[in-house]
């Protein structure tokens, strides 16, 4: 059977590649990269200037632009600043450059900082020896920087080899200067610099009473355990509190949760006039926010300026944006059911009112609701002070495409996007142009410079297609409704040879989980190119983002509140229930995959919908959500004893019963995400209730395969799939 099985695929694609070339599996993976379209790289305004840099393809000379030029002027080369630099500050290329000023450069590479100067053609060595310290954070016009070893903060300011400790302690469970709450609340980093550098901030976490969580090292002889910390939902917490470090008088004043000490303390930020921290604090149960202003000095709390409760959860994840000299700032909230972009009036603004996840009518003293969009606001990219224009990323009303508006303070707001699609923004220093890189599904990549008055200054790149050489299955968007009435936006990659006249196959490739889109108004439409090759096998590949997934606002997302799963498998049979309506699907081969969220709900279809597929593989996927971390985990499936119900409906190892398809399990060994008790519970029962399924580990991989051997995962994904989907 097998024989017939490869002999027909390859009869499939032969015919195919007779006019075009042909990808392995294994090319697929490893060429992801290669075959995406071409873009500029390393674009960036010159400061002050209505001209451009771009790096070279192999990232090693600086180019130079100007809006009526098409040739380029060299600044820089790797060798020539190699010539420069001590044999212990050599670099490999010019990556992450940045400009200070008109003619000067910073670089940074992750082992030594310069700046160089392109009239003068000097180099001055800021900081060397940074590639033995971790979470680097320079401040440039001062020169200084602020690093950590292991869970100690430190300062170096204008000499390289003077340095001070900003913490000291001994106990391995207090940690500084990193990230906390598990980079939930849109937490990136652990340290931060005021405007001049006279404080320096940093998160700090207690973790005394977080368990230790066990991880195989099998790399020593004999193998050693690894210990992480990993808090359980409902298990204790860390504890956070946020150190403000006085750089004048080498003090270090502390704020600390004004409720709970496992409450949560994100989107940390300064005041441009270096007096006051800003600081957003979650309760536990993550239904409550307070925006409390602190001083830096003393680290008093001097008022709360923006006060939210919500009966399902309130996620801040953006820190205060400062729009202007004074301390105003942009908030954004999703209160009203989208995420949109409030101006808080620093001074005016009174802690009494709450905002209950209900429009008010009329806004408190202070606060003003700038977009009232009825859809998602994705971030603020720059502001135009001389215009007092703010410009942002939002979805639009497609919220496939991710589009580049403007605002003024007073709400009046226009689209700057020219085309549909997913867009990237880059706005000069004078304000008088901007970079606006864009795809989308019929446009592999085109890159432009227009001005801000939206006429067409520059065409930089228009790129073709790289895939059109190949023999590979293409992808189009469409959208179905849900039980509910929503809008369900699928992708779906047919053959490049499709016949409707033929049945296929389908293998539908989910995620449907919190904070991802798979379906995007992008090349390729979002699609993995490992999805156009199995296309090209004789395959319809399918993905549909369900209820719970991002970009569709509050009411769309939040209905998983308390039942992981059940909705968005609701959803995904809607896609099933369209798929088999198609005359050219063979409903009797339905296979499906997912890796994370996407293992779990794989695992739910195969274990609570038995039958609908024949064959399923999940990758590192969560199988009871008592086994998952409190930040994400408690947000939204509240705490064990809060939830039992919900915790037990979605429970995995309450169905291994029902399976009567193929299952193959995968989980990298050290994953420190979504632990391997979850397919060690479900593998248990499995063998408990006499059921047989495959296991697959990945040795010394953490959530994700990474590497070389992700062409391997993807090999054992697909003709795992392949020859079970009779």
């Amino acid at each position: 059977m097998r024989f017939i099985i490869f002999t027909s695929l390859l009869l499939i694609a032969y015919s195919a590649s007779a006019q075009k070339k042909s990808l392995t599996v294994t090319e697929s993976v490893l060429k992801q990269r290669a075959l995406s379209p071409q873009r500029t790289v390393g674009f960036s305004w010159i400061k002050n200037k209505s001209e451009y840099t771009l790096l070279s393809t192999d990232y090693k000379s600086l180019f130079a632009y100007t809006l009526d030029q098409e040739s380029e002027k060299v600044l820089c080369t790797v060798d020539e600043l190699n010539k420069l630099l001590p044999d212990d500050a050599k670099i490999q290329n010019l990556y992450g450059y940045e400009w200070l000023s008109s003619n000067e450069l910073l670089f940074n590479n992750g082992a030594v900082i310069f700046t160089y100067n392109i009239t003068s053609k000097a180099i001055i060595i800021k900081k060397t020896g940074l590639d033995k310290v971790e979470n680097v954070t320079y401040h440039a016009a001062s020169n200084k920087c602020a690093y950590t070893i292991d869970n100690n903060v430190y300062v170096v300011a204008n000499s390289n080899k003077f340095y001070v400790p900003v913490t000291k302690n001994t106990d391995k469970n207090i940690v500084s200067g990193q990230s906390i709450a598990r980079n939930e609340f849109g937490i990136e980093k652990g340290l931060f610099w005021s405007e001049n550098a006279n404080y320096l901030a940093f998160y700090q976490k207690d973790e005394s009473e977080v368990a230790d969580y066990p991880l195989l090292d099998i790399n020593t002889t004999p193998g050693s355990l690894m210990a992480i910390k990993y808090p359980m939902a409902g298990q204790k917490s860390e504890k956070p509190r946020v150190g403000i470090y006085n750089c004048k008088t080498k003090k270090t004043v502390f704020i600390k949760p004004s409720g709970n000490a496992d409450d949560y303390l994100t989107n940390f930020a300064f005041t441009p006039d270096e007096k006051f921290c800003i600081i957003a604090e979650v309760n536990r149960g993550q239904n409550e926010l307070w925006l409390n202003v602190f001083d830096v000095k003393s680290g008093k709390k001097i008022k709360t300026l923006w006060h939210e409760k919500n009966q399902k959860w309130v996620e801040p994840e953006h820190p205060a944006y400062f729009i202007g000299e004074g301390n105003d700032f942009i908030w954004m909230s999703e209160k009203d059911g989208f995420m949109n972009m409030y101006f808080v009036d620093f001074d005016q603004s009174a802690e009494e009112v709450v905002f209950e996840g209900k429009k008010m009518e009329v806004l408190p003293i202070g606060i003003k609701q700038i977009t009232n969009h009825q859809f998602v606001v994705k971030d603020i990219l720059e502001v135009n002070a001389s215009k007092k224009l703010i410009y942002y990323a939002a979805t639009g009303e497609n919220p496939c495409n991710t589009m580049v508006y403007a605002t003024d303070l007073n709400g009046n707001t226009k689209v700057v996007s020219k085309n549909e699609g997913v867009h990237r923004f880059d706005l000069s220093d004078d304000g008088l142009y901007f970079y606006d890189g864009y795809s989308s599904l019929i446009m592999p990549n085109h890159e432009m410079i227009y001005t801000t008055n939206g006429k067409m200054a520059k065409l930089l790149k228009e790129s073709t297609n790289p895939m059109d050489e190949y023999a590979l299955g293409v992808s189009e968007i469409n959208s179905i409704k849900g039980k509910d009435g929503s809008d369900l936006y699928y992708r779906m990659v047919k053959p490049s040879n499709f016949d409707p006249k033929n049945k296929y196959p389908v293998l539908v490739y989910v995620y449907g989980g919190p904070h991802a889109q798979m379906v995007t108004n992008s090349f390729n439409a979002g699609a993995n190119l490992w999805m156009n090759w199995l296309a090209e096998q004789g395959y319809i590949v399918f993905t549909l983002d369900n209820r719970g997934s991002a970009e569709r606002g509050f009411a769309f997302e939040s209905q998983i509140h308390r039942q992981l799963g059940t909705v968005e498998m609701e959803d995904q049979l809607s896609g099933v229930e369209f798929l088999k309506s198609l005359p050219y699907v063979d409903s009797q081969r339905l296979a499906v995959h997912g890796w994370s969220f996407g293992g779990f709900m794989t695992t739910s279809l195969m274990l609570r919908h038995a039958g609908v597929f024949n064959v399923g593989v999940a990758g590192g996927p969560v199988t009871d959500w008592k086994f998952y971390e409190v930040m994400y985990g408690e947000r939204y499936m509240d705490r064990p004893e809060e939830n039992k119900e919900g915790y037990e409906a979605n429970a995995l190892t309450n169905y291994t019963k029902n399976l009567t398809g193929k299952l193959l399990l995968i989980h990298g060994t050290v994953d420190d995400v979504v632990v391997m008790q979850h397919n060690y519970s479900l593998i248990k029962k499995f063998v408990e209730d006499g059921k047989q399924m495959d296991f697959f580990p990945y040795p010394m991989h953490k959530h994700n395969v990474t590497g070389k051997d992700r062409a391997h995962l993807m090999e054992k994904i697909l003709t795992y799939v392949i020859e079970n989907n009779q």
